[in-house]
């Protein structure tokens, strides 16, 4: 009796700093449980992060270590899933570079994500020309795999959208369904706010908690949650709605009885923010505790860590070089014959 393989998801991380809580409620969770019912891929996107720092290629060089650490951290388990270094990955360059023949300037400029991403950095029309294409790599990468699942936050599900319609184009080039199309897994979790309630959490806004944060940080960063402005006594009725600190407690904490506890007290009145973010920093500090002990651990062994990156990284090779190889030979392309 033959079974079918499981199905193939890709996903990953910008190299650019350590990852947060945003990361962990939005994916790594995720991540975790996938990789015990799907064949899953980790991109170390050190290539895409240049995108954007390519004034200072040290920090994405560095941190290349440090997200690896946060993934195994959290529990990502390199038996079950393949952790690779994209800019390792030749093919993903090669299969870039033919993809820009199926899609033009114009549709790039349109993509909402990359649009609003202009903005959010100043590039005006200084946006560097990786950044632009940035779409068609992700497409490289996704094909590459062959992964049919992507999860990705809501707001990136435009790029999802452009690498189908790459694969639709070169398919049809091709004359067959080699490339298939992939599926975005937005998380049940919305967007997690940063601490100051204005914007996402975001390394370069300053408003993140790291995966490694100490227990002092923690703390310093619960206190200074935003919370409801107009809440200015114990005894006054609050808003749950939009207040960080809840956002946070239903993000993280377990015990759905005694938030849901809190928010009616909260609402009514007779509640003040410290005692609420008294709970929340219980939460987090047990949440923390654990992933901040293995990750020190994973920190002071470089060498293993840097084993699990070169044979996963050799794995990933191979298999995106087999695609490669059916893209070339499906668009007809030639090929030198072998000695």
């Amino acid at each position: 009796m033959s079974t079918s393989a499981p199905p193939i998801v890709l996903t990953g991380d910008r190299t650019t700093g350590p990852l947060h809580l945003g990361h962990y409620a939005g994916s790594l969770k995720n991540r975790v449980r996938l990789q015990n019912t799907h064949r899953q891929f980790l991109l170390l996107a050190d290539a895409q992060a240049l995108t954007d720092n390519a004034h200072d290629p040290q920090k994405v060089r560095h941190n290349v270590l440090e997200v690896a650490f946060d993934y195994l951290a959290v529990g990502i388990d390199p038996a079950l899933t393949t952790i690779c270094v994209q800019s390792a990955l030749p093919a993903l360059a090669e299969l870039t570079m033919l993809y820009m023949n199926f899609v033009t300037i114009a549709r790039l400029e349109r993509n909402p994500t990359i649009k609003t991403e202009i903005q959010l950095r100043g590039f005006e029309r200084d946006v560097p020309a990786g950044f632009l294409c940035y779409p068609v790599a992700q497409a490289a990468d996704i094909t590459a795999f062959k992964a049919v699942l992507v999860p990705v936050g809501e707001d990136q599900a435009p790029l999802i959208e452009q690498t189908n319609e790459i694969v639709r184009r070169v398919n049809r080039q091709i004359g067959r369904d080699l490339l298939p199309e992939a599926e975005a897994m937005i998380p049940t979790v919305g967007r997690l706010p940063g601490i100051d309630g204005k914007a996402k959490m975001s390394k370069s806004q300053g408003n993140a908690i790291p995966l490694s944060a100490s227990p002092d940080d923690i703390r310093a960063a619960v206190r200074q949650m935003y919370t409801d402005p107009d809440h200015f006594r114990v005894s006054d009725p609050g808003r749950v709605e939009g207040n960080v600190v809840f956002t946070y407690l239903d993000a993280f904490g377990e015990d759905n009885a005694m938030i849901e506890d809190l928010k009616a007290r909260y609402r009514h009145g007779g509640l003040g923010d410290t005692t609420v973010k008294r709970h929340l920093e219980d939460v987090l500090q047990a949440l923390l505790a654990p992933i901040r002990e293995r990750r020190a651990r994973y920190a002071a062994d470089p060498a293993y860590v840097m084993d699990v990156l070169r044979r996963g990284t050799g794995e990933a090779r191979d298999r995106t070089q087999a695609t490669l190889n059916e893209v070339r030979d499906g668009l007809g392309l030639f090929r030198l014959p072998r000695n």
